[in-house]
């Protein structure tokens, strides 16, 4: 049991995405990552800038994209990019 200020943690809390969320932030990548295409910007280089800064700048405004972005957190696009991965990687 590890005590850490006053919340003791002595095994990992399971987390859990309602899938309705799940198909929000998918649609949400989704569009963002349309909107980067349609501008002419490498896509998935501006969403790594974009995850590991958090600066919004990474994200292109147009068709509303960087409004969108905003309301995720990017521990969930994180979730969402891993969860989808790694489902497509164990159906092959």
């Amino acid at each position: 049991m590890i005590q850490k200020g006053l919340i003791e943690m002595s095994e990992t809390r399971p987390l859990q995405i309602p899938k309705e969320e799940g198909r929000n932030i998918r649609e949400i990548i989704l569009s963002v990552y349309q909107a980067l295409e349609e501008k002419g910007y490498n896509s998935v280089n501006q969403f790594v800038g974009y995850i590991i800064s958090g600066d919004p700048t990474y994200i292109t405004s147009h068709n509303g994209a960087r409004a969108l972005i905003g309301r995720l957190e990017r521990d969930d696009i994180l979730e969402e990019l891993l969860r989808v991965y790694l489902e497509k990687e164990n159906h092959q």
